[in-house]
């Protein structure tokens, strides 16, 4: 079975919509007779121009469109936050779409993120979790450790909470996104949280998932709904008990999602839904000044190939040190849970589309 064929009564995801097909010219010697062809094919020659597209070309238009829901999430959304409390884009386009979450922070921040956010929303990250945390290097704590070790925290208190599963995201998310007739479009509702949720319950193997990039999803390709054993980045759904843990100073995300693969579980990143995450280093706060300012991204692709050698290799991209994983050797399976049998049809968890 492949990735696609799990899809079973999930929203609607149409992979073929307005995909962009060969380009077939016909010349004609009379304008007469591209009128007849266009007639004989139900289209409409563009003004001024002797060009016609089949099947037609979806309008282009200025209005907003977007799916509302009153669907919730079931699992606890944690935003790991450091030096953006007045511009953290996630929590802003959370409470856009209705979803209740936590913002974990270091305990000398706590004072400005009050500014912006209640005490209940607010969790202080204990000093034992910094001291706990593996940064994959010598360094200890010489310089900042990363976000992990409050990742790592957040995990926990998941746990604390009696929950099986848990969502922590990046702090500069600015909206989330679903694919629908292969056009993006934004969601007004954190409904798009649970067929990721119902999904990866379904599933006996599944560690790790969490929507694609934005930016990767290009309008108009094939795409499918789901890509399974493969990275999953900024936007983490996690099964809490799983024997990994957030590692590493550097590609904590990366490190993580083949620490899960290599133990033999699946991750899946959702073409279906996306997320519209701010690039790396054009935002102040988070890692950006002791990490990425001055050191640049070579420390970062040299401690992913330092912790898996046998898939990892360091290369240049867009101008700056980067990495290479290759996950062809990840073939393992999705498994359905004991007596889980999966619904042909359509849920669209209630989401309804507005223009």
């Amino acid at each position: 079975m492949n990735d696609c064929e799990h899809w079973d009564n999930m929203p609607f995801f149409n992979p073929h919509e307005n995909m962009k097909y060969k380009t077939l010219r016909i010349h004609c010697y009379d304008e007469k007779d591209i009128s007849a062809i266009c007639k004989k094919l139900g289209i409409k020659k563009l003004a001024n121009k002797n060009i016609a597209y089949y099947p037609e070309r979806r309008k282009k238009t200025k209005k907003k469109r977007y799916f509302t829901s009153d669907i919730s999430h079931k699992f606890p959304i944690y935003i790991v936050s450091k030096g953006r409390a007045e511009s953290s884009l996630t929590a802003k386009s959370l409470e856009k779409m209705g979803a209740s979450f936590y913002i974990v922070i270091e305990s000398q921040e706590k004072q400005e993120y009050l500014k912006y956010f209640s005490e209940e929303q607010l969790l202080v990250m204990p000093d034992s979790f910094v001291d706990d945390y593996d940064s994959c290097d010598s360094l200890g704590r010489q310089k900042s450790k990363g976000a992990g070790c409050a990742r790592n925290f957040a995990w926990q208190h998941s746990i604390d909470s009696c929950y099986p599963w848990h969502w922590v995201m990046h702090d500069n998310i600015r909206d989330f996104y679903r694919v629908y007739n292969n056009s993006k479009i934004k969601l007004n509702t954190c409904a798009c949280l649970s067929p990721m949720q119902d999904f990866c319950l379904r599933y006996k193997n599944i560690g790790m998932a969490g929507p694609a990039y934005s930016f990767m999803m290009m309008s108009g390709g094939a795409h499918q709904p789901l890509k399974s054993n493969t990275r999953i980045y900024s936007c983490n759904l996690i099964r809490n008990d799983l024997e990994a843990r957030w590692r590493g100073r550097y590609n904590k995300d990366t490190i993580l999602s083949l620490d899960i693969l290599k133990s033999g579980l699946c991750t899946v990143q959702f073409n279906a839904f996306l997320q519209g995450k701010v690039s790396t280093q054009t935002m102040p706060g988070g890692n950006t000044k002791e990490f990425y300012q001055d050191e640049g991204t070579l420390l970062k692709s040299k401690m992913l190939v330092d912790v898996h050698p046998d898939i990892s290799t360091a290369v240049k991209r867009f101008g700056r040190d980067h990495h290479h994983v290759d996950y062809s050797g990840f073939t393992q399976p999705l498994v359905l849970n004991d007596g889980q049998q999966t619904q042909a049809g359509i849920n669209d968890y209630e989401m309804v589309l507005h223009e």
